[in-house]
């Protein structure tokens, strides 16, 4: 299948895509081509918000790409703790999120103007966005331009302070202990904060995935029933069709019965007085 039948069929608009996907088939089957046209009949139709999002992928790719840059320059910020780094980050999380979902509302008016009016899933593509961020699998769809569902936010959580607290002069540690070795003792304990840290943080991390990973097949499979109701919807409509011809047909088929049987009467009756007429003058001749 070649790439640019891909693009457009997911940069056409939702309720066009069915359509579109089923003339593609029908081109590539003309042309013998049927491998292609099996593998265009297994692309799912979008949700409006994953189309949203792969308008961006294929005409906006630049801005895609940066939102990569940007998640992962966060995501080693997160690993190494850098607090201060992390929040200027995330400001620049929000704010090229921002731009992009404005961007993906121009793309779609541009396409479709009457859906200046239209309250469009921008909430799915800003989730979905922010999704993209936390998850290299997620951005990587998105990246590809084939999203079929809008994906759940993770995002990327505040790094947890260390519970530190303020020692006051009572508890202060004994003269004799040497300020250096406090210090070591201060360090030691923040070094095995931070490793319980990153040991919950991976923890999470593998739950998240896994979430993850549940709710793309839950979807997956959502998306699979949907195109076999679609099929299904197509078969009712041309059978309603066959059945009104059908029902043309007989309709059509009881008039000329009547009017057969009408006539089969007519010549009956025609016969019967011809018979009797017949009769008539046998007698009157005796």
């Amino acid at each position: 299948m070649r790439q640019d039948v891909a693009t457009q069929l997911y940069t056409e608009p939702p309720e066009r895509f069915v359509a579109a996907r089923d003339e593609a088939v029908a081109e590539a089957r003309a042309t013998g081509d049927l491998d292609a046209a099996r593998q265009i009949a297994k692309l799912r139709k979008p949700t409006v918000a994953a189309w949203l999002v792969n308008l961006l992928a294929h005409r906006r790719p630049e801005l895609v790409d940066e939102l990569a840059d940007l998640s992962a320059a966060l995501r080693a910020a997160q690993r190494n703790l850098r607090g201060a780094e992390l929040r200027d980050l995330s400001k620049q999380r929000r704010q090229a999120v921002a731009a992009l979902v404005a961007a993906a509302r121009a793309l779609a008016v541009a396409e479709d103007p009457l859906l200046a009016r239209a309250k469009l899933p921008l909430a799915d593509v800003e989730n979905t966005l922010n999704a993209a961020l936390s998850d290299e699998h997620i951005a990587a769809q998105v990246r590809s331009g084939r999203l079929v569902r809008a994906a759940v936010y993770a995002g990327f959580g505040e790094v947890p302070r260390p519970r530190l607290r303020l020692v006051t002069d009572d508890e202060a540690p004994p003269a004799e202990r040497a300020p250096e070795q406090a210090e070591e003792d201060r360090r030691g304990a923040l070094v095995k904060e931070l490793e319980a840290a990153r040991t919950e943080a991976a923890r999470v991390e593998k739950d998240l995935v896994r979430a993850v990973d549940d709710e793309r097949r839950g979807a997956e499979a959502l998306a699979e029933i949907e195109d076999a109701l679609a099929d299904l919807e197509r078969r009712r409509a041309v059978a309603e069709q066959e059945m009104s011809q059908h029902k043309l047909a007989r309709k059509s088929a009881e008039r000329a019965v009547a009017t057969a049987r009408r006539r089969t009467g007519e010549v009956e009756g025609a016969l019967e007085a011809l018979d009797q007429k017949g009769a008539g003058r046998a007698q009157s001749g005796a």
